[in-house]
């Protein structure tokens, strides 16, 4: 198991600044941004690329995975997969192929996604589910092609929220290339213990988010230690499943802090001994 830090936390830097600033503080990878202030796929281009990997280079990290959530930084969650309008929710789904693309240029395994959106007023979760299967379904042929995972992070107040609606979008999906970045903190939020989903979810799960989250399970991305979670009953049942990927620590509310964030929370895998 390797540690990560994600991008979203340092908006306020340049992708290559935070390159630098999380290999200096231990770090084995970086989550990419595929937006807001970072690499989004309409304004990111080879020489961007280029000087991304070149400090990836420089620095011995690695890409742990690509967040692809942020198509606009004002309202992050849409457009979504499940909008009523079609043409509003091509834009996700064109995104979201660029997004694959770019993730190929950069040679990444993954890119992780939110879970359909929210359901839409006057619509049921079914036809929610059988739209988002198809946008999916869409986006497949691309990600088979590159070798770039799509990763459904289930998302409190979204589509997909639990393991058993997880499972019952793969079961609508039929591929490989889809897959689940499982979001611990997320998980805990629903009322899930995020150790017992290892299990459940470990088989789909090619990356994982790491946070803590108030003992109310309130939806608030909380520093390492500072929450409600066993954070090491979650990390020990990683580790027990033989999973030798990435866990990445997704602390975004922090952007104001983001350097001294990422540095406490590195301590905090340090003294536990996980780091």
């Amino acid at each position: 198991m390797e540690f990560g830090f994600s991008a979203n936390a340092f908006q306020e830097y340049g992708p290559v600044e935070t390159v630098e600033t999380l290999a200096e503080l231990g770090y084995d990878g970086v989550e990419l941004l595929f937006g807001a202030s970072h690499l989004h796929p309409d304004d990111t281009d080879e020489a961007d690329v280029a000087a991304v990997r070149d400090a990836l280079d420089d620095n011995g990290l690695a890409i742990s995975n690509c967040n692809a959530f942020m198509i606009s930084a004002e309202d992050f969650q849409h457009p979504s997969y499940v909008e009523p309008d079609a043409e509003y929710r091509r834009q996700r789904i064109d995104y979201t192929r660029e997004a694959l693309e770019l993730a190929d240029a950069f040679d990444a395994d993954s890119i992780s996604i939110q879970p359909g959106g929210p359901v839409p007023d006057g619509k049921s979760r079914e036809w929610a589910m059988e739209t988002f299967a198809q946008a999916l379904g869409e986006l497949v042929p691309t990600a088979e092609e590159t070798g770039v995972d799509i990763l459904v992070e289930p998302e409190p107040d979204l589509l997909v929220e639990t393991t058993d609606q997880f499972l019952d979008l793969m079961d609508a999906v039929d591929s490989d290339a889809v897959g689940c970045n499982f979001d611990a903190g997320h998980l805990f939020c629903v009322g899930e213990d995020p150790a017992a989903a290892v299990e459940t979810l470990g088989e789909y799960a090619a990356h994982y988010h790491l946070e803590d989250i108030p003992a109310d399970r309130t939806h608030e991305h909380t520093q390492l230690g500072e929450g409600g979670m066993d954070i090491d009953a979650f990390l020990e049942a990683v580790d027990d499943s033989g999973y030798d990927g990435f866990v990445t620590v997704e602390l975004y509310p922090y952007q104001e802090t983001a350097a001294e964030t990422a540095r406490d929370a590195m301590t905090y895998l340090e003294e536990r001994g996980w780091a």
